[in-house]
This record gives structure tokens, C-alpha cells and sequence, in this order.
């Protein structure tokens, strides 16, 4: 095949046509995030063909992300906040008002919602965690959504303890001290008794936790006893645990723990029953727990060769939207009516893009030094012979996250450009096994990074890499891996570019919010250490790029939002200063109105302009 044609910055990353569909309760219209005025808004439209779609939302400043319907169908919810702050505030949008503003159901400067569910058994309500009285701790209230009126149901029994309602009573979810994970109730006097504790070991970052929709229950990804996670249920009366599914290959899907924009690892009707469940490897496996889910999930997957993506029915579980995640032809969305079989294409949502002129996504397993395979992707520019190319390895964040087969603008603009793209699951990666999860312990800017070395010789011995056009890019983690390269191995990288990287590990700990660092015991604090700890401070120290800056020679690109709560801005600041100290140059973009994540198009548009330009100049040549 010849070579496509140049794809500009604007054709990746500007924002799309439409996305992020999903069906109404009653099953007649259809809500999706579509441009207005240069922001992602919600926008509805009947679901007849050839209806025209209104505007409900008006955010002029920051891109909505993601919604959702109530049980009513005039109600949509939806999540916003402040260039980039993450003090999450709700908001409510009435579809029959079009021209009304959404209501902030939670009006209270710096506090931020961090999750609400439905109420299934009490219509028109929600619960929701918020940290309205002190920024520190979450309490627990229930919202009338048509109302707005918010009722306190518990104050938090204490930093990293929250409380939840199943079957009409209260129990609390927290971390101990040793990281586990405790599930508790209050007796007469006040005191928590245990319902079930989950072992921090067992359990390495985070977990899914769902409740079933009678309240009697919870579903639990667990790989207590075995190296993949499976889906228990959790009795709440008496902690015992039954096996509800597995995968004999792969795990749970572990995304929307880490991206909450991802596509649920358990897949619910609107009542909240199971109908299936998630698992991911080189691709998606979805397995189906009900009847009549199986048999609408066997036609959806004759819509496309993609995996599926976002599901949405209506309450009869008949009328159905579904997208679909794909290497070359990013989030096609469908209607299908399962009571009819009538099935149509509603969008495609950067239908400008050519699939034949896109790039494949193709899995690989590529074996580190010390034996370990690590799972990897590797994309190449079509037209292009795959032999000598210059390689960017594209570092995933978390660590405690995963790359995953589909659509990535980043690959598909770097491909267009020539160069090969690799993305390397290294040790510390979740959804490969808890052994592969916990192989990092210990190894920031060690074997962790070993990993990604080990990458890009394979690329070399291979044939595909120019061992002397070797660039790192990364964000969050992967910020930080690629500052790991530039001074632990700065002779293997010809360019490197850091997003939002950690440059100093103690003090990314020490600014991290007062809710967030009771968590840090069960992921920061195991695998690199605490930093009260002088001794473990010292070693964190030593696996800092900050300490090492005068080992960079290689030019370097650092972006940061300047409102990141994750990784503060004085992390770049440090690694940038520290740099031009040294008489290197360094080109610095920092955006005031962006956070960890950023999000509003012009903004993209201007990181990624010059991430091309960058990487052109210094390990390729521009189309």
C-alpha cells in the first residue's frame, strides 16, 4: 500500500462529531456529547432517523466528559469541574428545557462529589459521597434530583473511611493500616464490626466493588488465592464469598478503576442486574450472565469486528446503543432493537478518518531479561517498509494501569509520521495476573524500567528500530518512566517528551490531597515506600529524576496543567529548572486551565503540535 496522506494535529485531536451515545429509559431518544462552541456538550435528539438534536448543556469554558440518564427520562446527570481540579460538582440538565442552565446540584466551593449511585429502590433519588463539611473526609448523602434537596444519611467515621447504603442500613468501606481492604458495620455502641477484610497483598491497587441490586450483597474483584481476578459475590450479612465468574486466561477488565471513562467491567440492565461481565487480554472477552443478554450480545457483535464498547438499553432491555472500540475505526455507534432486528450505524465519530489509511494495533509478547513476558502492542506507518524506523516507546501511566488494543490517537498520528509506535506492558501493569502486578514491588527506575529497555531492543533486534532515533514519551507514570530514561539510560533516548511526569517521588507523595494519602499504603507506600521514613525517603530520593538531572543530554519536552492535583506543577518545575541550571534548553508548556488530564481541544491541539514538531526534528522527517 502507498503511503496515506499527512494527517494534521486537527484531524486526531480535534473534538469529535459525536461520542459517548446513550439511550433513554423509555427507549425514545438518544443523548451524546456533541461540539458547542468548541466544547463537548450534551445534546439529545429523538431516535428516529432524520429527527434534530438540541443542546441541553452550555459549558462554555470546559468539555463535558460524560453523562448520564436518570430513571426519569427528563433528567440528565453529569460531572464538572474546574479547569482541570477535579472538585467534581453534579450537575442536572432538563431535556425538556433545552434553553434552561443545568443546575449545580452540589453548590459548595472546593468540595468534590467522588461517586453517586441510584437509588433503586426509592425513584428520583441518588446517593452520593461528598466532601462538603471538610475537604478530607467524604459523608454520605442522598439527592432528589428533581428537587436538588440533599439529606445528610452519615458523616464519615474518619479519614479514608466511607460509608455506603445496602438494604437500608449503613456499612463502611476502608483501607487499614496495612492496606487491606475492610468491609464493616456499626454495632449498638457505635463500634465498627468487620463483614470482611481483603488482603492489600491479594488485592495490589484499588478493587471493583458494585453493589447487587437487592443490597444484600456486593461483587468483588478478587484474586485472593489465585493469580487472575475473578468476579465474587460478598454476602454483607456474613461475609461469605461465592464465585460468580472467571476467565481461565484473563482478568477482570481493570480500566475503569483507573479510567472512569471506560466502559464498565460489569455490565447492568437499568435495575442494576448482572447481565455479563468483562474480561480483557491481547483483546476483550465479554462474557455473558444472562439469557437474553447473550443472545442481544450475539447480534452486536455481528455490527463490527471491533470490541465492544459502551452499552446502553432502554428498561425493557429491547432498544439498544453500543460503540465499539477499534485500531482503525474508533467508536462506530449502533442502534439495534433487539424485538425487531432492525439495526443501523447512528454516527461515526471522526468519520473523516479513513480506516484503510490508519494503522494497525498489533499484539505482542516480548520477554524481559529476567524471563518475564510482558504483553505489548506495536503499531506501524502504513506504506512505510517496517525496517530501521525511528521508535517512540509511549509509556503508559497509573503504573497501575494497562495499554489495551483499539483506537490511539497518539500511535495513529506518530505512525502517520513514519515512525514506529511501541507500547510496553511492564511489570507493575494491571490486568496481566496479580504475579505481574506485583513484580514492581521495589522497582521504580529499576526493573520496571529494565522492562521498557528490554522493549526496545526487541524493537532493534527485530529490525524495526533505528537504535539512534529511539525517543520515550509518557504521561503521569509515564512522565516519570520517561524521565527515568533521560537520566538513568540518557544515551538510548534521542528525544523525550514528559506529560505531567513525577520528578521527585517523596515529595508527588507529600502534595498529594489529605483524602487521597490514606490510600497510598496499599499502592505508593508498598511498592516504592513511605516518605516519613528517612531511610525509604532516601531510596526514593535515589529513583528521582530530580537527583539525577544533570545526567540529561537529551532534548527534552515537558507539558503540565497547571491545576494537576495529582502531579503538581512543582514537579515540572523542578525537572525544568533543574535542566536549564545545566545550560540545556528545555521547552516548557504549561496550561492554566488544564489539570492532569487535558481536556479542551485547543489545548490538545497545542500539546500535540508540538510533541510532531519535537519528535520530527529530533529522531524523524516531516511527510
Amino acid at each position: 500500500m502507498t503511503r496515506p496522506d499527512h494527517l494534521s494535529v486537527e484531524d486526531l485531536f480535534a473534538e469529535p462529531q459525536r461520542t459517548r451515545a446513550r439511550i433513554s429509559p423509555d427507549g425514545t431518544r438518544l443523548a451524546f456529547l456533541a461540539p458547542w462552541k468548541h466544547r463537548l456538550n450534551v445534546w439529545v435528539q429523538d431516535l428516529e432517523p432524520g429527527a434534530e438534536p438540541q443542546c441541553v448543556t452550555a459549558d462554555e469554558t470546559r468539555s463535558v466528559q460524560s453523562f448520564q440518564w436518570t430513571d426519569d427520562p427528563r433528567w440528565l446527570l453529569y460531572l464538572q469541574d474546574d479547569g482541570g481540579d477535579e472538585n467534581w460538582h453534579l450537575h442536572r440538565a432538563d431535556v425538556n428545557a433545552p434553553g434552561e442552565p443545568a443546575v449545580d446540584l452540589t453548590p459548595f466551593p472546593g468540595a468534590r462529589v467522588v461517586s453517586f449511585e441510584p437509588s433503586l429502590d426509592r425513584p428520583g433519588k441518588l446517593t452520593l459521597l461528598l466532601n462538603a463539611r471538610t475537604p478530607a473526609e467524604f459523608d454520605l448523602h442522598e439527592l432528589d434530583v428533581a428537587t436538588g434537596e440533599l439529606t445528610l444519611l452519615g458523616e464519615s467515621p474518619g479519614l479514608g473511611m466511607s460509608w455506603f447504603q445496602a438494604a437500608g442500613e449503613l456499612l463502611v468501606s476502608s483501607l487499614t493500616a496495612e492496606g487491606d481492604i475492610e468491609i464493616a458495620r456499626p454495632s449498638a455502641d457505635g463500634a465498627l464490626q468487620r463483614v470482611r477484610l481483603f488482603p492489600g497483598v491479594d488485592h495490589p491497587v484499588g478493587a471493583l466493588l458494585q453493589l447487587t441490586p437487592d443490597g444484600r450483597g456486593m461483587w468483588f474483584g478478587s484474586n485472593e488465592g489465585t493469580d487472575r481476578t475473578r468476579l465474587v459475590r460478598i454476602d454483607l450479612a456474613t461475609g461469605a464469598e461465592t464465585e460468580v465468574d472467571s476467565h481461565p486466561e484473563f482478568d477482570l477488565d481493570p480500566r475503569p478503576q483507573v479510567f472512569p471513562t471506560s466502559p464498565e467491567t460489569l455490565i447492568r440492565d437499568r435495575r442494576g442486574e448482572l447481565l455479563g461481565a468483562r474480561y480483557l487480554g491481547e483483546r476483550q472477552v465479554i462474557r455473558p450472565l444472562d439469557p437474553h443478554f447473550a443472545d442481544v450480545l450475539a447480534e452486536l457483535e455481528k455490527l463490527s469486528d471491533g470490541d465492544v464498547g459502551e452499552f446502553s438499553s432502554d428498561d425493557s432491555g429491547q432498544r439498544w446503543i453500543v460503540s465499539f472500540n477499534h485500531d482503525r475505526d474508533p467508536g462506530a455507534t449502533w442502534f439495534y432493537d433487539h424485538a425487531t432486528g432492525e439495526r443501523r450505524l447512528l454516527f461515526r465519530p471522526l468519520p473523516h478518518l479513513d480506516p484503510e489509511s490508519l494503522a494497525p494495533m498489533t499484539p505482542v509478547t516480548i520477554t524481559a531479561r529476567d524471563g518475564l513476558e510482558l504483553p505489548s502492542y506495536l503499531t506501524l506507518p502504513v506504506g512505510v517498509a517496517p525496517s530501521g524506523l525511528p521508535l517512540v516507546l509511549v509509556v503508559h501511566g497509573g503504573p497501575w494501569a494497562r495499554d489495551a488494543w483499539g483506537f490511539n490517537p497518539v500511535a495513529q498520528l506518530l505512525a502517520n509520521r513514519g515512525f514506529a509506535v511501541l507500547q510496553v506492558n511492564f511489570r507493575g501493569s494491571t490486568g496481566f495476573g496479580k504475579a505481574h502486578t506485583l513484580a514492581a514491588i521495589g522497582e521504580f527506575a529499576g526493573a520496571m524500567h529494565d522492562d521498557l529497555i528490554d522493549g526496545v531492543d526487541w524493537a532493534v533486534e527485530q529490525g524495526y528500530a533505528d537504535p539512534d532515533r529511539v525517543a520515550i514519551f509518557g504521561g503521569s507514570y509515564g512522565g516519570y518512566a520517561a524521565l527515568v530514561g533521560a537520566t538513568f539510560t540518557p544515551d538510548r533516548f534521542a528525544a523525550v517528551v514528559d506529560y505531567v511526569g513525577i520528578s521527585d517521588l517523596a515529595n508527588f507523595m507529600r502534595t498529594q490531597p489529605d483524602f487521597v494519602k490514606p490510600g497510598l499504603v496499599n499502592n505508593w507506600f508498598r511498592y516504592v515506600g513511605d516518605p516519613a521514613d528517612p531511610e525509604q525517603e532516601a531510596d526514593m530520593l535515589a529513583r528521582s529524576p530530580i537527583t539525577r538531572a544533570a545526567e540529561i543530554r537529551s532534548p527534552l519536552l515537558v507539558v503540565q496543567g497547571a491545576n494537576d492535583a495529582r502531579v503538581v506543577q512543582d514537579e515540572s518545575d523542578l525537572i525544568v529548572q533543574a535542566v536549564r541550571d545545566n545550560g540545556l534548553d528545555v521547552e516548557y508548556l504549561v496550561f492554566p486551565d488544564e489539570g492532569h488530564a487535558i481536556v479542551n481541544p485547543e489545548n490538545l491541539i497545542a500539546m500535540f503540535r508540538a510533541a510532531d514538531r519535537f519528535l520530527t526534528k529530533h529522531i524523524g522527517d516531516a511527510k
